[in-house]
């Protein structure tokens, strides 16, 4: 069963950077990486106009596979909702090629998960409490910019850890929580 780790926080406040420093620590240990990135903004495609993709899916196609000697990318073309997005991560965690699966965005589906381990990444403490009230656990660290802002080691129980400097502490929280799911 694959491991799914969620930075749960706003925009700017270094979700991207913590994620980016877990996925190098994680694949430089053989560990087997997945992300998985929630695009809000409305009319993103991964399609470019005019490339065949594109006009299979302007042609009525709902599923384009596109396979290339490095990459296979597949492309649905499908409004996306709640229910959508619980059966990725549900295929996620049964996929036998990863150990550990990290998410960006979804903050609030994702803080509500009591099966997803939490790292909550904030830029200053305005919205602090408000987040850890709203993210059931786990939770295992706080970090992004208000870990650099913070003169603290911990906050309400949950260690502030700056990437890179402690980035390492991460890690083995995150670790902790790879062998409790490899038990059960």
């Amino acid at each position: 069963m694959v491991l799914v780790v969620a930075a749960i926080g706003r925009s700017g406040s270094g979700k991207t950077v913590t994620i980016e420093y877990l996925i190098k620590q994680f694949s430089v240990e053989n560990y087997r990486v997945g992300a998985v990135k929630h695009i809000h903004h409305m009319g993103f495609t991964i399609d470019t106009e005019g490339k065949n993709t594109w006009r299979y899916a302007r042609a009525g196609a709902r599923v384009i596979v596109a396979v290339s000697p490095d990459e296979t990318v597949v492309i649905k073309k499908v409004r996306q909702d709640v229910d959508r997005f619980e059966r990725v991560i549900e295929a996620l965690r049964r996929d036998e090629e990863l150990d550990i699966v990290f998410v960006e965005g979804y903050h609030e589906l994702m803080a509500k998960r009591d099966d997803v381990v939490k790292i909550v990444v904030l830029r200053d403490e305005e919205f602090l409490q408000k987040v850890l009230d709203e993210t059931v656990e786990p939770i295992v660290a706080i970090s992004g910019l208000i870990a650099e802002r913070l003169n603290a080691d911990v906050i309400q129980g949950y260690p502030v850890i700056k990437i890179p400097d402690d980035g390492k502490k991460l890690v083995e929280l995150i670790k902790h929580h790879l062998s409790i799911q490899k038990r059960n």
